[in-house]
């Protein structure tokens, strides 16, 4: 029986209880340079545990920001990937290196043959959402399914300026989990509900972004969420937002009185203001902890009860770690806005969501720490907050949260490694000397092969605020992160967005640097061409251009550090070496006199600029 439920709406942007909103910063929807559109959303599902399938009803207020008129509006339907002949079926069947999850290797290690898990799905595994009425100010609309995108017609545009309510019934089915979302995983987790509802597609000065869910991440427009589950009195939930009922539902949420639940169900009531996701993840089995991070969040912690004493060891050591690593993060960027974050045993891998993550469970404590909470906990940063378009922008995401994660566990583990991002150096080297690599502005999902993807998003964007570092400073970048926080937060920020940030703090002009390393593929490698006396000759092989960082021994054993800026960046980085006249990239060659006679050169001993040619950068050469 479907519920019936009133919908309440309140004006303006005040569309939750104001003591919650009052720790996160109020959102800019539009300024004289930038806009973003609203949509704030109350659902309630209904939810059968023995089916695993829900009715819903959705009412979202949505505000159009923009200056343009809008004649027809897009949601995604995610859950439709999960269905034989998909277009993430296809994707998998057709890509060279399939996720191992989502299309296992039947044959050997020599002679490998992916299966699809997608195209065996039986009727009652597969996911799906069927829209059964939509209506916008209380009016009905025609609307075309296609494949995860449902496409709307409007009876009325939306002006610039105008606010309209969109309100719709829908049924869902959770599929059999295979890749982030679904049921009853191989942890044997219950309900991991990424994406489970019609979410209204995002509009910006670039348009619609309708994209098809094949593989890749999310974008979404923020807002504010109300939303009720209701589901057997059981089963314990975590994910995004704030419980409003814990006198109702207890389970381990601290309350002062809990009120016995009627009935075989539960209805559980959670509030999220300024977010753009909403997860959630559900089990009977879930043992459920908080802790309290000095001057900042709770941290919540949902994981089974049903393993190992080692394993259930795991996650309360994992505990201070965690709280340990928000503080780090919170210091490093900017303070984390919320009052509450979830660490969720969602059983597939990691994956960042708003105000929470789902992690895999049943892994060792060094790496659920290290490999998993590190990163995901990154993204609450890089993409939640500072909410670029993942599916254009990955590196931007994937690539900075890599950054942050390797200098957190630099840290942690007082490792004081030179570099201590060399991982992502060697594969962004590996990748740039094979001649497969394919420029960071590819699309997300349209990379060649997964491999193009994961080293263009994860170690090529780390690089390239490592790099960063390199060339502006690394007080500079360490400024450059927490302006970038503190100006674009609760934004959709691009990559100019953030390069201007990077300008404005370090008063050097970097569109060379954002073009060259993002938009092409163009290398780095410089070379120590000669050596005669007093005099060193640099020449510039690769196509990029770069400031050159270099160590000079004399033949008395002394050594002196230069510095070559480069003329494109109409300025120096701060340093204490010998400052030299700047290099446009156009001359192949540089040459500058030394005080004495030479021994030997090294170019960037640090090993922070992304030379692909090692051997060349050193005279005389070393041997390997």
């Amino acid at each position: 029986m479907r519920l019936l439920i009133t919908f309440i709406l309140l004006a303006g942007t005040a569309f939750f209880l104001s003591e919650i909103n009052a720790q996160v910063p109020k959102m800019v929807y539009k300024t004289a340079t930038y806009w973003q559109q609203q949509a704030n959303y109350i659902m309630h599902i209904t939810m059968d545990v023995e089916t695993y399938q829900y009715k819903g009803e959705q009412r979202i207020e949505y505000t159009n920001n923009s200056p343009d008129v809008l004649h027809k509006v897009f949601y995604h339907l995610y859950f439709n990937a999960f269905q034989p002949g998909s277009e993430m079926d296809a994707r998998v069947q057709a890509i060279a290196d399939p996720d191992r999850r989502m299309a296992p290797n039947i044959g050997t290690k020599e002679k490998p043959v992916y299966e699809s898990r997608i195209a065996k799905l039986q009727p009652n595994e597969m996911g799906y959402i069927k829209v059964l009425s939509l209506k916008q100010n209380g009016k009905k609309l025609k609307y075309d399914v296609v494949g995860t995108v449902l496409e709307v017609t409007l009876r009325q545009p939306i002006q610039p300026g105008e606010r309209v309510i969109f309100d719709m019934e829908f049924d869902g089915q959770v599929p059999i989990q295979i890749r982030r979302s679904g049921r009853n995983n191989n942890e044997g987790v219950a309900l991991s509900m990424a994406q489970w509802y019609p979410k209204l597609a995002e509009y910006d000065t670039e348009g619609w972004h309708a994209d098809a869910y094949i593989a890749r991440e999310f974008y979404g427009v923020w807002g504010n969420y109300d939303v009720k589950i209701t589901i057997d009195k059981d089963y314990v939930i975590g994910g995004t937002g704030y419980l409003q009922n814990p006198n109702e539902i207890g389970h381990g949420y601290e309350t002062s009185v809990v009120t016995p639940p009627k009935g075989d169900v539960l209805t559980w009531h959670f509030v999220a203001p300024n977010v753009h996701d909403f997860t959630w993840a559900a089990d009977p089995d879930y043992n459920h902890d908080t802790l309290q991070v000095e001057n900042g969040p709770t941290l919540h912690f949902l994981y089974k009860n049903t393993m190992s004493p080692d394993k259930l060891l795991n996650w309360k050591q994992l505990q201070p770690k965690a709280a340990e690593l928000m503080t780090y993060y919170s210091d490093l960027v900017g303070k984390y806005p919320y009052e509450q974050y979830s660490i969720i045993q969602g059983g597939d891998g990691g994956m960042e969501y708003g105000m929470c993550t789902l992690i895999s469970g049943e892994g060792k404590l060094e790496g659920m720490f290290r490999s998993t909470v590190s990163h995901e906990m990154a993204h609450t940063w890089f993409q939640f907050l500072l909410a670029t378009n993942e599916a254009k922008h990955e590196w931007m995401d994937e690539g900075f949260a890599t950054y942050i994660e390797y200098k957190a566990m630099d840290a942690f583990y007082n490792e004081n490694k030179p570099n201590p991002w060399e991982k992502s150096y060697a594969y962004y080297k590996y990748i740039a000397n094979s001649g497969a690599e394919q420029p960071q502005t590819t699309y997300a999902d349209k990379y060649i092969v997964n491999q193009l993807y994961s080293i263009a998003s994860y170690y090529k964007g780390c690089v390239f605020l490592a790099q960063l570092g390199y060339v502006i400073g690394e007080d500079n970048l360490e400024q450059t992160l927490k302006t970038y926080y503190k100006k674009w937060a609760f934004k959709h920020p691009k990559p100019i967005d953030f390069i201007r940030v990077a300008e404005t703090v370090s008063g050097l002009e970097l569109d060379w640097y954002l073009v060259d390393f993002t938009q092409t593929t163009n290398t780095i490698d410089y070379a120590v061409k000669a050596v005669s006396n007093k005099k060193v000759t640099l020449e510039r092989i690769g196509l990029m251009p770069m400031p050159i960082d270099l160590t000079v021994t004399y033949n008395d054993g002394s050594t002196e550090d230069f510095y070559i800026p480069l003329r494109e960046m109409r300025g120096e980085k701060l340093t204490s070496a010998t400052l030299l006249e700047d290099w446009a990239w156009a001359y192949p060659t540089y040459s500058f006199e030394t005080k004495k006679r030479v021994s030997s050169v090294t170019i960037d001993p640090s090993g922070l600029m992304a030379d692909v040619n090692a051997e060349n950068d050193r005279f005389p050469i070393v041997q390997q």
